[in-house]
């Protein structure tokens, strides 16, 4: 077993060795995990190579700071390409990025009807939205607004309480409720600046996504440009329309459950179900859409996604392919979300979302960020498990199962602590 991999991603021994024992065990693939290990090692010697250092003599700190400093230089690049200046305002840096991403846009998801939407807020009117937006009467600002901004704007002004009471409707909605509609990008204006403070200080980015709307929501940020705002913003609302689309077919494969609403109500107060346990470890609808959506043979779409859920409805895109598309010196951060070191227990990553973050926040070495690599590592090594047919025989079996009756699948309820 590969102690690298372990390592990297935090995990508990002996459960994570238990794990992979029993995925080889299953597909009959031995040392997955060794040669991911050797593909890791081999791509951070490169990538330190290319920046010009010594890969046996380059410390973590001296690799978080190269790749810190070459994020400010990607940062430049990235301003330039969508014909900003150096350090513009948060709004021109909101056009641009609209503007920039407008094409990838242009996707269909199932989503919640507007119309629907409405009603829920006519049946708990948000008193602080309406007061940051300047409305006594519902009905006016529901004639007047856009409903996604309102819908944006609950995420930070109402207390925890009335969020609470407000997803409890969402038990009531059926899948009629729902409809075929473009993701949409929203810059929030600058009355939501005070209000949006706090969750954007927690989140350490300034963006929120509603999941069942389809909406990607930009918030006012009136400080002076930072390096890496915009190398933060743009993969984050690239990473974001995954995020719509994967949901979206989530919720397209659920809709003839008897209790949709349910369904509903749980990922937005907390998050999709597991729909399958293998090898001690819950599988979430994240790894099958990344993993069937990767595939160019629309053969191997399986029986049971049909009728509701498309090979279109499971295509993602990485935010690096994307960078490449709009400037293949953008590229250097292809294929590298799953690659890294560690020191001291500790990731220090390849990944552009978390270096990103980092930079935008201005995190020291210390207090790096490695969240989103350990996502993708942990689905990188499971996914190469998956193209072994029992395995995927295995996974499919227990999502039929999932869809028909889950009270009924029997799982090994032990989470591998990654």
């Amino acid at each position: 077993m590969s102690r690298l991999i372990s390592n990297l991603l935090g995990a508990k021994e002996p459960l994570f060795g238990m794990a992979i024992k029993q995925l080889e065990n299953l597909t009959g693939r031995q040392a997955i995990d060794i040669k991911l290990s050797t593909e890791i090692i081999n791509s951070v010697r490169l990538k330190i190579s290319q920046l010009n250092f010594d890969p046996a003599d380059t410390t973590g700190e001296e690799l978080y700071v190269v790749l810190q400093n070459k994020l400010k230089r990607d940062d430049a690049k990235l301003l330039q390409i969508a014909g900003m200046g150096m350090e513009p305002a948060s709004d021109e840096l909101n056009r641009g990025a609209i503007k920039l991403l407008q094409p990838y846009l242009h996707q269909k998801c199932w989503l919640l009807k507007k119309s629907v939407a409405k009603d829920l807020l006519r049946a708990l009117p948000p008193k602080n939205v309406m007061s940051v937006m300047g409305y006594k009467s519902i009905e006016s600002m529901l004639k007047t607004e856009n409903v996604l901004e309102i819908f944006a704007g609950l995420r930070f002004a109402e207390s925890p309480a009335w969020l609470t009471r407000f997803l409890a409707q969402y038990k009531t909605i059926s899948a009629s409720d729902f409809e075929l509609r473009e993701i949409e990008l929203v810059a929030m204006p600058d009355r939501w600046e005070q209000s949006s403070r706090q969750f954007i200080k927690l989140k350490k980015h300034n963006l929120t996504h509603l999941k069942e709307l389809g909406v990607i929501a930009i918030l006012p940020d009136s400080k002076a440009y930072r390096p890496g705002r915009a190398i933060t913003l743009i993969p984050l609302i690239i990473h974001y329309i995954n995020e719509i689309k994967l949901y979206s077919s989530y919720l397209k494969l659920h809709q003839v459950q008897a209790h949709f609403g349910e369904l509903i109500k749980d990922v937005l107060m907390g998050d999709a179900k597991p729909v399958a346990n293998i090898a001690g470890s819950e599988i979430h609808w994240r790894i099958i859409q990344r993993y069937y959506g990767k595939l160019d043979d629309v053969s191997k779409h399986p029986e049971i996604f049909e009728p509701h859920v498309q090979p279109e409805d499971l295509h993602w895109r990485k935010a690096e392919e994307i960078l490449y598309e709009l400037d293949p010196e953008l590229g250097w951060w292809r294929d590298l979300d799953y690659i890294g070191i560690v020191d001291e227990d500790i990731p220090v990553t390849l990944n552009l979302m978390d270096n990103a973050i980092s930079l935008y926040n201005h995190c020291s070495y210390d207090r790096r960020n490695y969240y989103h690599f350990r996502e993708s590592l942990w689905n990188e090594l499971f996914i190469r498990y998956m193209g072994e047919q029992a395995l995927e025989s295995q996974l499919l079996q227990q999502l039929n199962l999932h869809l028909i009756s889950p009270e009924k699948i029997k799982t090994n309820r032990r989470k591998l602590k990654i």
